[in-house]
């Protein structure tokens, strides 16, 4: 019954959003990879799990923000059963590891999707990363990952929206990066951010 709802869930959304995909800097591929995304809307997660061809998406793990998913059963039904998502605290606890669950499911060959500005943006600027993203690469360094870019996601459902507004939305995947040698945080994170609003212009990466 699970995997009948993810399956109308996915038609559904691509009914109503299209969800098309561009493949600009690498082929779908199952192997293990660390995807990221722009984020402006309660859709994207959806938008770029559909994008994905089933064998990408039956071992891709979308992050989830606990403090909106979590906060009823509906939405976490959503979220952990619908489309397999993991649901991390964006304040945790001092000491603790919120990147924990992450790291377990790359540890097993699993992808993951995350979206490091952390939280929507009410405008289409892509806003600074934060520094989780530079912590998974330095964490997995042999780990592609591959930038995405969601367009129009932000008209269909903007924040504080419930109102949908069907627009094709189309999620386009560049070319995939690693953090270098001797790379810092700042500069991996700015160079990530560039790859995501390269993108965005249209610009080929391949």
């Amino acid at each position: 019954m699970i995997a009948l709802i993810r399956r109308l869930l996915v038609l559904f959304v691509r009914i109503l959003v299209g969800a098309r995909s561009e493949w600009r800097g690498c082929a779908p591929d199952p192997r293990r990879r660390i995807y990221f995304a722009n984020h402006n809307s309660h859709v994207d997660t959806v938008a770029v799990m559909a994008a994905l061809p089933w064998p990408v998406r039956r071992l891709t793990h979308p992050v989830a923000a606990r403090d909106y998913w979590g906060t009823s059963a509906l939405r976490r039904f959503i979220a952990e059963k619908c489309l397999r998502a993991v649901l991390i605290d964006r304040k945790p606890a001092p000491d603790s590891n919120p990147l924990e669950p992450l790291e377990r499911l790359l540890e097993e060959g699993r992808s993951i999707l995350i979206f490091p500005e952390g939280t929507r943006s009410a405008t289409d600027e892509i806003a600074p990363f934060r520094s989780g993203i530079y912590r998974l690469a330095c964490r997995f360094p042999d780990v592609d990952l591959v930038p995405i870019h969601l367009d129009n996601l932000q008209r269909i459902l903007p924040k504080g929206s419930m109102l949908i507004v069907p627009i094709t939305c189309t999620a386009r995947f560049g070319k995939p990066l690693r953090v270098e040698p001797g790379e810092q945080k700042d500069s991996f994170l700015a160079r990530a951010r560039a790859a995501v609003i390269e993108l965005a212009d249209g610009g080929h990466t391949a």
